[in-house]
């Protein structure tokens, strides 16, 4: 099993992660409140790359059953239902509902990887769900970690960190033929550095620093949370849902 980690999704386009097996990382925040929606009863979410296709699609489908979420600066888009804070994607909020879903980085990742072969959405909150369904697939995989959204997908600590996380879990006597590229390893000793306390870790981060600034404090302490989402987002179709 090779295992690649890139610490941007801006190297990418969707004819590159064609058929490739793919877990999407962006810890602050559309990876973990993806992972909170379909955790509290969402029925799917459909990542976009831009407001305008989030506009569009929201158009054909059915107003009452659809929502529109996500983020630009960290703040709710305006004419939005939702924003990026994983606290609220409460089950009155979102039970049965389709999401579409478009933040800085985060989404962008996902929607580029919508024809990958198999799509995981992870971060600390399911870290062992994530773990667990890489070592059953036993391939090939590619760690892309989204990036913040204050440099527009620039290098993030946390998600690599996150990244790293998973390539140490991995690192069992069971699966002790992986082969790691320096990306992985570099992720790898990132954890090794920074992954004594995620929380702290993440109050220093520079996007971080800024949910703090823009009044999301909170939103640090859900999503450096280990495994308290036991769930697996995966890609279903074209669209993103719970893993049975």
């Amino acid at each position: 099993m090779k295992i690649d980690v890139s610490f941007s999704a801006n190297h990418f386009d969707e004819l590159q992660l064609r058929d490739k097996n793919i877990v999407v990382i962006d810890v602050l925040r559309a990876s973990t409140t993806t992972i909170a929606a379909l955790a509290q009863g969402a029925r799917e979410i459909i990542p976009v790359a831009n407001i305008e296709s989030a506009v569009k699609i929201s158009g054909s489908l059915f107003g009452e059953v659809t929502l529109r979420g996500g983020e630009r600066s960290g703040k709710m888009i305006e004419g939005f239902n939702l924003g990026n804070s994983p606290l609220e994607y409460t089950e009155a909020t979102v039970k049965g509902k389709s999401i579409i879903y478009c933040t800085t980085n985060g989404s962008v990742a996902m929607s580029k990887s919508r024809y990958a072969r198999n799509l995981l959405i992870a971060g600390f909150v399911n870290m062992s769900a994530v773990v667990q369904s890489l070592k059953e697939l036993n391939n090939d995989f590619l760690i892309l970690c989204a990036g913040h959204s204050g440099t527009s997908g620039n290098f993030s600590l946390e998600d690599a960190v996150c990244a790293g996380m998973i390539v140490t879990r991995l690192q069992k006597p069971e699966l002790l033929s992986l082969e790691l590229t320096d990306g992985a390893r570099a992720a790898q000793a990132l954890y090794k550095s920074f992954g004594r306390s995620i929380l702290k870790m993440m109050k220093t981060t520079d996007h971080g620093k800024y949910l703090v600034e823009i009044g999301y404090a909170g939103d640090l302490e859900i999503c450096s949370g280990i495994d308290t989402m036991p769930v697996l987002p995966q890609l279903s179709g074209t669209v993103i849902k719970l893993k049975k």
